[in-house]
């Protein structure tokens, strides 16, 4: 598979260039140039597949070309011992559950892939990496397990201090090995802005084969993909058309939709549903798109004001907002509305939610109401609600119980270097730590 520039076009890359590189040149994204559709026998008789099964299919649709039916096979059997499982809620609304993997958030299905994919490339050439990855909360944690001991690989894991939950600190900052922890006084968005830079720094990038493991890496969006096939596959008996809710933040999750969507997946319409970082609710409503500094909020993971793949949604619909608006519709909510919608589906179902999750359901129900409703909605849990589980008890006024894999972190003392968000402070923490 042939990947180009959001940018510039004609800067074109490779499979493992693009996944090792993270970054074009010119500080676009990568795409690919043409997405291949599944087959229709696929999709006819995707009920009856694994999951395993579907990720092997959607994998070697997009890179056979790249890498053996054999190594796919291998490298999706490696990469997930969990599975994403759909629950239902109300009569016409369905929970899809992808907090089974290690670190229990969705970013474990695209942080196992991408680690086992990386690890396949550089077996062959005998390289090693360096991988900065900046987290708003859950990503650091699923990369910081899925690249634990990864032979050739360490990774710097960026994360904004005193806005994760501390169960989320503890993934990050509690392995060692070849994970480092930087504790930036800042925002989520400065820790990104400081990635991107380093990416884009001549003197970093010759003396080091630096990598992300965030969702700016195409690597990343792939194995996203495969859980959408995977709800499908669950209600497809239904026969009614299928409507996700996808809590957004960097907006990497919908992006990864939308390449299953390119790629034949039967869906009516995707949600947008966000926090008070509302910068993709408002394009879509007005035709315009204007990033924001990040505003704190306890769906914390979401607290981006200026998502990095905006880009590439946009860009699937060839940059025509009539044409997006037509797929995607976008609902933004504070967080009085978002503890109210923990406490209404606990009160109704009995069903825990995470404050990310909680904005999901929310936006499925107003798109509902906005709607002739006869669809079968999904709402995308993100994370288990015990990794904020102040947050769930107050809200709920009950107290949760702790997955002992989760338990077990809050007596782990954290390691993590301070460091303020100047980005000369960081090249220079980057290069002794690095070796020079």
């Amino acid at each position: 598979m042939i990947f180009y520039s959001t940018k510039t076009a004609s800067l074109k890359a490779s499979l493992e260039e693009a996944v090792f590189r993270s970054l074009p040149p010119d500080n676009g994204l990568y795409m690919p140039e043409s997405i291949p559709k599944v087959s229709q026998e696929f999709l006819d008789t995707i009920e009856n597949k694994s999951f395993k099964e579907i990720a092997v299919e959607i994998t070697n649709t997009l890179l056979g070309d790249d890498i053996s039916k054999e190594d796919i096979e291998k490298l999706i059997h490696s990469s997930y011992d969990f599975d994403a499982p759909i629950l239902k809620i109300t009569p016409d609304d369905y929970v899809l559950e992808l907090f089974h993997g290690p670190s229990m958030a969705f970013k474990d299905f695209g942080a196992r892939f991408m680690a086992a994919l990386m690890s396949h490339f550089l077996v062959k050439s005998k390289k090693e990496i360096q991988i900065l990855v900046a987290t708003s909360g859950d990503t650091g944690g699923a990369v910081a397990q899925g690249f634990f001991k990864v032979p050739g690989i360490s990774v710097t894991i960026l994360y904004p201090s005193g806005k994760v939950s501390d169960i989320q600190e503890k993934q990050l900052t509690t392995l060692g090995h070849n994970i480092t922890a930087l504790e930036v006084d800042g925002t989520f968005d400065d820790c990104q802005k400081l990635v991107k830079e380093a990416f884009l720094d001549p003197e970093l990038t010759e003396k080091f084969n630096l990598a992300s493991a965030n969702s700016i890496n195409i690597a990343r969006l792939i194995p996203q993909s495969f859980y959408f096939f995977a709800a499908y596959a669950q209600l497809k008996k239904l026969g009614k058309p299928i409507v996700f809710s996808v809590p957004s933040g960097n907006f990497g999750n919908l992006s990864a939709g939308l390449l299953a969507y390119r790629m034949g997946l039967p869906v009516e319409r995707f949600i947008a549903s966000t926090n008070l970082n509302n910068s993709v609710p408002r394009y879509l409503k007005e035709g315009s798109f204007e990033a924001h500094a990040s505003i704190e909020t306890i769906s914390n993971a979401m607290d981006v004001g200026n998502p990095s793949n905006f880009v590439r949604l946009v860009r699937f619909f060839g940059d025509d907002w009539n044409l997006v608006k037509e797929k995607v519709s976008g609902y933004f909510f504070n967080d009085e509305e978002t503890q109210e919608s923990m406490r209404e589906v606990f009160s109704n179902s009995h069903y825990l939610l995470c404050p990310h999750t909680a904005i999901a359901y929310r936006g499925l129900e107003e798109y509902r109401k906005n709607s002739d409703g006869n669809f079968t909605g999904v709402f995308l849990s993100t994370a288990h609600p015990a990794k904020f589980i102040d947050l769930v008890e107050e809200t709920l006024g009950k107290p949760v119980e702790i997955p002992e894999r989760l338990r077990l972190l809050l007596s782990i003392e954290k390691k993590s270097i301070k460091l303020n968000p100047v980005y000369s402070d960081f090249k220079s923490l980057l290069f002794s730590k690095l070796g020079q």
